[in-house]
């Protein structure tokens, strides 16, 4: 695609924006909603809008080479996913769940399953790949140090008997004789056929010429038949043509276009940087002068309009308030002199009211909130922090970019005017703190020259003063580290262990089918299990858009623990390593195996968590891995583990993970494979988001086969019964399965794939080694997450339980307002 495409793109993206924030802003508010489950469709039809528009920014935002543009293409990425997680986070408010189903929603808009996947911005590698770099090449000099320091541990000997030693040589004797008696009875054997083959008849050799015209004939035949039968599946479009499973020259050159785009992004970065700085430089030089001077003009007259109209000269604005940006606006000199002495009334009187007074002032407001009760019972939705950011960048799209005629910009570099605009108006701001500190010393002299018989001092000062007493101030944390550097941090924590290089997975290798029966069992009342791709876009959500985007983690709903539930071999550790792969997150492990017997005592253990969160805030985005994170909460801890001290973390990591604040990208994520042996309300406490992983459904096995043994080098053909497959391994996870497909596909298989091909029988019996996951663990998963908060606001909701409670409470609270 050309810049012009893309720049239709936005454009379409931006009028189907413009229309949803007429929805969500219009002149007057909605009515709220009594109907939970049309409350509900009005979300979910939101939600999956916002996710078509930032689909379509994201890949403008990939390929669109224009500085300017891009930066606003930016912030308008950020405020729509923002969007997106406040949606998310209302649904699961109102129905009480982490996934839903919106199969409906899809078929009305005429979408596929696939339009619910959450992209995953590729600007969040991109755009600190110099970071990231640096960070690996970091971490892999550490691990480098770490390993040759470590010295090579010697082989373990053991005292062996003489009797052990005889038998050892005794076999390998009888090895050495068996194999010399092999070859020489294979020695013999081929001599005999040579001396019983005899010169055959004419009879002999027509009878071997028609059987092996018969086996050609035959071999000839089937394979006519088989190319028939292929051309007649991708006729009745039942097949795929295999010239369109190879990437066409036309792909090709689409991604080679892509990453010549992505390396022009970068040119002209950097052009646009330098002709940040060297206009910036001209405009200071040539017109700072100018405008500190009007700005003097300006403020002298606006004292001397003051003192004419009110007889004084006013007090100048404290910077907190603006400084003398509040004397341009389109105010007189009296409002201003006015709305300064208000606010120094509000802030100043803050007295105590008399007991009558109180008592009129609160029946008053216990009146209006019954009223306001009354009149907004129902649902509305909650205010959002990011609609403001997108109706501004909305606004700059149709003032400036969208009526802009770049017919002559063919090469889509930046638009100096736009720039000087800008950067004259960061100058302006500059200058006018230098100038409000001149004319504050200026307006004091002539409040001395002048005004000497009125004494009156300034009350600005008095004003700091109040501010200061009433703020409170808070306690900082204690830096135990503070000696040393973030390099010979990360080595300590490297060689404790504690510091993890993460994998190279991505979130689209954690293989899943959509799940097609969500709905229509939820309308029969049965709960489904959610499927692996439900799961994958959750963690989209909840774990890779806020870290990936410091705006978004800062202004979205802020979520600090993700507890992973569910059987072993389900990709719980995989998805953790994705989500460390996709936003370039440092890996931390504060499992309780991994911490044991690792800096003892108290101190040790308040150094220890010091320093991990310390690391995890300075190369953030950052995420602490717990694996089996119900052994810090056990109900009872087992024999063989109290010398491990599981519950060594219990108190002080809750308190570490309450100090982690909205501009800190730290994620602590847990799992758990046992959480009914831990406490659950402890556990609930720690975690505010718990994610429930199932074992696989028939569709996400079958996905699941299919792509693992073409990724291990296996061939798909007819003789391979996938289907069969996938219904014989219910109840195996995806662990299970690639163990089964590396022990069947080995290097020898793939070799004799073309003379016998894989069938679904050999894949039978190393499946049949391991357990599977039956349904009673399945089920005690289920139970142990209807204990949960959310588990049971659903089982509430379901019930009917939460309607009956709702007016019970509403009469008892009318009866104590009575008494």
């Amino acid at each position: 695609m050309s810049q012009r495409a893309y720049n239709q793109l936005w454009a379409d993206a931006q009028l189907e924006l413009s229309r949803l924030l007429a929805e969500e802003l219009p002149a007057e508010p909605p009515r709220p909603e009594r109907d939970r489950v049309v409350f509900f469709q009005r979300l979910a039809l939101l939600y999956v809008r916002y996710l078509q528009i930032f689909r379509q920014l994201e890949k403008v935002y990939d390929q669109i080479v224009h500085p300017q543009k891009r930066r606003l293409i930016q912030a308008l990425v950020n405020g729509v996913m923002g969007r997106v997680l406040e949606l998310k986070n209302e649904m699961v408010e109102i129905e009480f769940s982490e996934y839903h189903y919106l199969d409906d929603i899809l078929h009305d808009l005429k979408l596929l399953p696939a339009a619910l996947e959450i992209p995953i911005p590729r600007y969040f590698i991109t755009d600190h790949s110099k970071e990231l770099d640096e960070r690996k090449t970091m971490l892999t000099e550490i691990l480098k140090m770490v390993e040759s320091n470590e010295s090579p541990e010697l082989p373990l000997t053991k005292d062996m008997s003489q009797e052990e030693a005889i038998k050892i040589i005794q076999m390998q004797e009888r090895a050495r004789q068996g194999r010399q008696r092999a070859k020489l009875n294979e020695g013999s054997r081929n001599m005999n056929r040579m001396y019983r083959t005899k010169d055959p008849g004419a009879a002999e050799i027509e009878l071997a010429a028609i059987c092996i015209q018969k086996v050609w004939k035959g071999y000839i035949q089937r394979v006519k038949t088989k190319i028939a039968q292929e051309e007649q599946m991708i006729i009745l479009g039942m097949a795929m043509d295999p010239k369109y499973e190879v990437p066409r020259p036309a792909e090709i050159t689409a991604q080679d276009c892509e990453t010549s785009t992505r390396i022009k992004q970068e040119e002209y970065e950097e052009d646009y940087l330098k002709a940040v700085v060297a206009i910036t430089n001209q405009l200071r030089e040539a017109e700072g002068h100018d405008i500190s001077e009007t700005l003097k003009a300006q403020i002298r007259q606006w004292f001397i309009e003051c003192r004419d109209a009110t007889g004084s000269f006013p007090d100048y604005p404290d910077e907190e308030d603006g400084g003398s940006a509040l004397i341009f606006c389109e105010k007189d000199p009296q409002q201003l002199r006015e709305e300064i002495a208000a606010k120094e009334e509000e802030e100043s009187g803050n007295k105590p009211k008399g007991k009558e007074e109180e008592k009129k002032g609160k029946g008053k407001k216990d009146k209006e909130k019954n009223d306001q009760e009354e009149e907004e019972a129902g649902l509305k939705m909650a205010p959002s922090a990011f609609l403001s950011d997108l109706e501004v960048g909305c606004k700059t799209f149709s003032d400036f970019w969208k009526t802009r005629d770049e017919s002559q910009n063919f090469s889509q570099r930046h638009d100096v005017e736009q720039l000087k605009e800008q950067k004259r108006k960061t100058i302006e701001e500059e200058i006018r703190l230098q100038v409000d500190e001149q004319m504050r010393q200026e307006l004091a002299e002539w409040k001395l020259a002048i005004d000497k018989d009125k004494g009156g001092k300034t009350k600005g000062n008095a004003k700091k003063k109040k501010g200061s007493k009433s703020g409170k101030k808070k306690k900082k944390e204690k830096d135990l580290t503070s000696d040393r550097t973030l390099e010979s941090l990360c080595q300590e924590l490297v060689e404790q262990g504690l510091l993890k290089k993460a994998k190279n997975v991505r979130l689209q290798d954690y293989l899943g089918d959509y799940n097609y029966l969500g709905t229509t069992l939820r309308q029969n009342d049965i709960e489904p299990m959610p499927s692996l791709s439900d799961v994958r876009q959750v963690l989209s959500l909840y774990g890779i858009l806020p870290l990936g985007s410091q705006v978004v983690h800062e202004k979205a709903p802020l979520i600090k623990a993700i507890l992973l539930a569910g059987p072993a071999g389900v990709g719980k550790k995989m998805l953790i390593h994705a989500i460390c792969h996709e936003t370039g997150a440092n890996l931390f492990d504060l499992s309780p195996l991994n911490t044991a017997g690792k800096y003892p005592g108290k101190s040790g253990l308040a150094m220890m968590l010091h320093m991990v969160f310390k690391v995890a805030r300075l190369l953030q985005p950052s995420v602490i891995w717990i694996e089996d994170a119900e052994k810090m909460f056990y109900k009872k801890v087992p024999k063989e583990e109290k010398e491990l001290d599981p519950k060594r973390l219990k108190k002080d990591l809750p308190k570490s993970l309450k100090l982690i604040k909205g501009e800190d990208r730290v994620l602590i994520i847990g799992t758990t494979k046992d959480p009914q042996s831990a406490d659950v309300k402890s556990l609930c406490k720690m975690y505010s988001k718990i994610i429930l992983i199932p074992r696989p459904d028939y569709g996400s096995r079958f996905i699941l086969w299919k792509q693992l043994i073409n990724k291990a080098g296996g061939e798909i053909t007819e003789a391979l019964d996938l289907s069969s497959l996938a219904k014989v391994s219910d109840g195996y996870t995806p662990g299970h399965m690639v163990k089964v497909i590396q022990s069947v596909i080995t290097k020898h298989r793939i070799l004799l794939q073309a003379k016998r091909p894989l069938t679904a029988a050999e894949f039978v019996p190393p499946l049949a080694k391991f357990d599977p996951v039956y349904q009673e663990e399945e089920e005690g998963l289920k139970n142990w997450y209807a204990k949960t908060p959310l588990g049971k606001k659903r089982i509430k909701a379901a019930t009917g339980k939460e309607e009956e409670e709702a007016p019970a409470n509403s009469k008892a609270a009318k009866k104590k307002g009575k008494k």
